[in-house]
């Protein structure tokens, strides 16, 4: 395995495990980080003495979404605004989000993704690909930017917890603790903050007890099912509308008051008039 900046990884009796480890951005999904996630996540695909991969967040979150942090200098900032200008320039662009999370989807081996703290946008997206998600009791896990930066670039809440509670994730922006998401389906258990660890490590345990072959061809079948639904046409489908939703004047007031002011003060004008997205429900 590489040396990784971002991430951190390990393997032992048959497990890969992956940290996303770069606590002092909340685990903040830059393209670069990303880059080494999909590097790492194929690398454990192709090792033989891996058999079910877990994916955990260092510090005191899972992930705060992607990575938002206005360009430190003129030219870049003027180039990124540029490109979401030209909607198909940011169509093109956008497309790449859907194409990191369908190869961490479409892995032989399963991936189980433990979650705590923030689990908000591209985290997210990010834990939907997994195949079991397991989160810590007081996890707050939603989508924000959709009240001022467009929709999510990809689109499993359909899938896992219905239309009609899509739709309240969607169009409110608000967030769910672990315990909740439980009970909507949203993920496969909660557990108390301090046994997140133990649960996944032992599930992981007990997959691993099952030859890859017969893990990849049930884990196999049930996404052939979710690909009859249109599964990966509609994660494209995601990116392209967030693409259309970024020429919304909202948005471009977010982008603007994030460049101006500082990204802590556009979310404050963006989460102000909204109950507090760290769990309302």
């Amino acid at each position: 395995m590489a040396d990784y900046y971002y991430i951190s990884y390990e393997a032992s009796d048959g497990i890969g495990r992956v940290t996303l480890d770069r606590p002092e951005k909340l685990n903040a999904l830059s393209r670069d980080l990303q880059a080494e996630l999909v590097e790492c996540m194929l690398a454990a695909d192709d090792d033989p003495d891996v058999r079910v991969i877990t994916l955990r967040g260092a510090g005191r979150a899972f992930c705060a979404g992607y990575d938002i942090t206005p360009p430190a200098n003129q030219a870049a900032l003027e180039a990124g605004q540029a490109a979401r200008d030209n909607i198909r320039v940011d169509m093109h662009r956008m497309k790449r989000t859907p194409t990191t999370m369908n190869t961490i989807y479409n892995l032989s081996k399963p991936v189980i993704v433990g979650i705590h703290g923030y689990c908000l946008a591209g985290g997210t997206d990010l834990a939907q690909h997994c195949d079991i998600i397991i989160a810590a009791d007081d996890a707050q896990i939603g989508f924000p930017p959709v009240r001022s930066m467009g929709t999510p670039p990809t689109h499993m809440w359909t899938y896992n917890v219905g239309p009609q509670w899509a739709k309240w994730f969607l169009l409110t922006g608000e967030s769910v603790t672990g315990k909740k998401a439980e009970e909507l389906g949203l993920v496969w258990k909660s557990v108390p903050a301090e046994d997140l660890g133990d649960t996944v490590e032992n599930l992981a345990t007990t997959m691993a007890k099952i030859p890859w072959e017969l893990l990849a061809a049930n884990k196999s079948i049930v996404n052939k099912a979710l690909e009859l639904m249109g599964r990966t046409t509609l994660q494209f489908l995601s990116a392209e509308i967030d693409a259309v939703s970024h020429q919304a004047p909202i948005v471009k007031e977010f982008a603007k008051k994030s460049q101006e002011e500082g990204l802590k003060a556009a979310l404050d004008w963006r989460d102000g008039p909204f109950r507090d997205y760290r769990g309302s429900v």
